[in-house]
């Protein structure tokens, strides 16, 4: 029985396309927080604002799901 995703081309393909996926994922967070009209880190961390922090999880998550789609697709 081989394993498939021990072979040199697979493991490096698979690193290579999860650092693609959080690198786009961390670019559109970036993209999406220049968008906002205040500082998302700032009103989350030092504010306690857990409103916003549930949205940016479920914003984050949403993001994660379409790079993981066009990755895998």
């Amino acid at each position: 029985m081989e394993l498939e995703w021990l072979r040199p081309g697979a493991l490096i393909g698979s690193i290579v396309f999860a650092l693609l996926g959080v690198v786009v994922f961390w670019l559109s967070f970036v993209i999406i927080d220049k968008l906002t009209p205040y500082d998302l880190w700032q009103e989350i961390i030092e504010k306690q604002n857990l409103a916003l922090g549930v949205v940016v999880a479920a914003m984050a998550l949403g993001i994660c799901l379409i790079v993981a789609a066009a990755i895998h697709g």
